[in-house]
């Protein structure tokens, strides 16, 4: 009889330490709420002929396409005309090529554990170009693809605490780092730290970073000198600024602090956790290239 009670009691006993292992170790960025990662949008040319000497060559007499493909690494869900390419280069030296920019035309999926590479789409500048120029042995030219495209980064903070009276040691502590789960995107969150901005107020600074290798600005600007970004909180009691400036946030050296506040104060018996959610929305840019070789064809 008492090997039967006994051995619950110590399987109770185990799961107990791992929960308060578990709860003790939960701060800083967190998984299974996101897939995460530091990439966005990721572009590629496709071949442009036959690989030589590892550059895609092609003769003068040729016809070939121009293609890139885009695949969403990332976890926001592109829509049509999201992502816009505009090639850069040699472009006078070729003929065939209908246009120089062109946008997304279908909804590009997120990576998911069934899709882990994420959904892809094919953009096509020409099907049948043609270097127009005189090629005397062969020459070298460099293609460039730029890359614009709307993006966002989803950042979810399940145990906020929310405490009137701070000298209450129940539920939660107010002060110190918190568990965030960030969603796959250039721009990224590094941490969450808690703590208070008056009587009964709580605060929150949000570490914000853009791990990309490319540039970001917001939504409805043009790039410029200055890198922002545009944030949203999923809830109306709270106001998030940097800078001074609401919603919208400057990075420095790739870098923003954003600071959340409650804008009414807590009663003293306001005792609870709650889960808040920030959106990251901005527009990011970057370059590829890709060389092709043009050789001279037997006359």
């Amino acid at each position: 009889m008492k090997r039967i009670i006994i051995l619950p009691i110590l399987m109770f006993s185990l799961l107990f330490l791992v929960s308060c292992g578990t709860e003790e170790t939960g701060t800083g960025a967190g998984s299974g709420a996101f897939i995460g990662g530091a990439q966005g949008v990721v572009a590629v040319f496709e071949p442009f002929g036959v690989e030589e000497d590892n550059i895609f060559t092609i003769f003068d007499t040729e016809t070939f396409p121009i293609e890139l493909t885009i695949a969403n690494k990332g976890e926001y869900e592109l829509q049509p005309n999201d992502v816009t390419i505009e090639l850069k280069g040699p472009s006078l030296d070729f003929s065939g090529i209908a246009a120089l920019s062109k946008s997304n035309s279908d909804v590009v999926g997120i990576v998911s554990t069934l899709l882990p590479e994420g959904e892809e789409e094919t953009i096509t500048f020409a099907t049948d170009a043609k270097y127009a120029q005189e090629v005397n042995g062969y020459i070298d030219r460099e293609w460039y693809a730029n890359i614009e495209y709307n993006y966002e980064t989803y950042v979810v903070m399940p145990d906020i605490c929310l405490k009137g009276d701070l000298k209450d040691d129940r539920i939660c502590e107010v002060d110190g780092a918190k568990t965030y789960f960030v969603s796959g995107a250039p721009i990224t969150v590094t941490g969450v730290e808690e703590s208070t901005a008056g009587k009964g107020i709580m605060a929150l600074k949000i570490t914000v970073q853009d791990q990309g290798t490319g540039k970001v600005t917001l939504p409805t600007e043009d790039f410029g000198t200055q890198e922002k970004i545009a944030y949203t909180i999923d809830d109306n009691d709270w106001e998030c600024k940097q800078g001074g400036k609401l919603n919208e946030a400057r990075l420095i050296e790739g870098k923003a602090d954003i600071i959340c506040k409650l804008k009414i104060a807590l009663t003293e018996e306001a005792l609870a956790t709650k889960q808040l959610k920030l959106t990251l929305d901005y527009k990011y840019r970057d370059i590829i290239q890709e060389s092709i070789r043009v050789k001279e064809s037997d006359k």
